[in-house]
C-alpha cells in the first residue's frame, strides 16, 4: 500500500468513528502504518495535526445536528465525546462563533468538510538523495519528549536550553532526532546532540541514546536551514514517498544532520548552508 492509500484509509477510518472513541493506535493499525511517520506526515500532508482535524470534524457534524434536528444538545454532546455541556458549548462556541442556543434559533455555522486526498503528479521536481546502510552509532544530547500538537512552539525552546547548557561542553548540535520510543501515542522523543565519544564525559542533563541500524534515505538541503528543511520534508512527504515503487518506511526515526554553521559567512542562513534529512527505509 502507497503513502496516499494509507492516509486515505485513515481519514476513512476517522469518518466511520467519528462518534467513537478514536485512538491514533487504532488510525495507524487501519492504515497500514508507522504512529511517529502517520503523525509526522498527516501534518505535513494536511496543514493541521490529527487530533485538530478529528476535534474540527466532530464539530461540524455536530453543528449539523443542532441546526437541523431537535435532538438534546446534552445528548449531541455526547455523541461527539464531550462529557459535559459547558465544555461542549465552549469548543462549539469557538468553532461556530455561536453558541448550540444560538444555532438552534437560525444562527449559522460553520462546515469543515473531510479531507480527501488526491495524488496530483507534478513534473519536473528534483530532489538529490542518496541510499545508505549504516551500523548503529550513539548520540548525546539534550532530550525531552512533545505532544504532537504542541511540537512546533515547543521544540524551539529547547534548541535555546540546548544552546545554554551546550556553551561550556564539546558537544554540537549535529544531529536533531525525532523518534517514537513508545512512550505514549501523542507523544514522541526529540534529542539535539553530537556524536558519542567514550572518552568524553557526559555533562548533567543531557542523555546518550543509540540510533539502530538502518538504510537510511538522506536527502540533501542546501540553503537557509529554516527554509529548506520544511521544503525538502513536504516534498518527500507529498512527492518521493507517494511515488516511490521501491521503498517504504522501516522505523519511527527521523534524522536532521546539520553541518558547522561557523563553516558560513551567515551561518544557517547561508545561501550555501548543507543540511540533510534521514528517513530509514526499507524495500516493498
Amino acid at each position: 500500500m502507497n503513502w496516499c492509500e494509507s492516509i486515505s484509509r485513515a481519514i476513512e477510518y476517522i469518518e466511520n468513528n467519528l462518534t467513537n472513541d478514536i485512538t491514533i493506535e487504532d488510525i495507524s493499525n487501519y492504515s497500514y502504518i508507522s504512529l511517529f511517520y502517520f503523525q509526522k506526515g498527516f501534518s505535513i500532508i494536511c496543514g493541521y495535526g490529527l487530533s485538530e482535524y478529528i476535534r474540527n470534524r466532530r464539530l461540524s457534524c455536530a453543528g449539523y445536528e443542532v441546526l437541523n434536528t431537535d435532538n438534546k444538545i446534552i445528548d449531541i454532546a455526547l455523541k461527539y465525546g464531550y462529557d459535559s455541556p459547558d465544555s461542549f458549548t465552549k469548543a462549539f462556541t469557538r468553532f461556530h462563533g455561536s453558541t448550540p442556543t444560538e444555532v438552534r434559533r437560525g444562527g449559522k455555522i460553520k462546515e469543515f468538510a473531510p479531507l480527501k486526498i488526491n495524488l496530483i503528479l507534478k513534473g519536473g521536481y528534483t530532489m538529490e538523495y542518496r541510499i545508505e546502510e549504516r551500523e548503529s552509532f550513539k548520540v548525546v544530547g539534550l532530550k525531552e519528549s512533545f505532544k504532537y500538537e504542541a511540537a512546533n512552539q515547543d521544540i524551539p525552546k529547547l534548541w535555546r536550553k540546548f544552546f545554554m547548557k551546550s556553551a561550556f561542553t564539546k558537544i554540537n548540535p549535529k544531529y536533531a532526532v525525532n523518534f517514537d520510543a513508545n512512550i505514549g501515542y501523542d507523544v514522541f522523543d526529540y534529542i539535539i546532540g553530537d556524536d558519542y565519544n567514550e572518552d568524553f564525559k557526559v555533562p548533567k542533563d543531557f542523555e546518550i541514546i543509540e540510533i539502530p541500524k538502518f538504510t537510511w534515505a538522506i536527502f540533501t538541503c542546501v540553503g537557509p536551514s529554516k527554509i529548506k528543511m520544511p521544503e525538502i520534508n513536504e516534498k518527500i512527504f507529498t512527492e518521493w514517498l507517494p511515488n516511490s515503487n521501491d521503498y517504504e518506511i522501516a522505523a519511527g526515526y527521523n534524522i536532521e544532520m546539520y553541518s558547522n554553521p561557523k563553516d558560513y559567512k551567515k551561518g544557517v542562513d547561508d545561501e550555501k548552508y548543507y543540511s540533510e534529512i534521514w528517513i530509514p527505509i526499507k524495500r516493498k
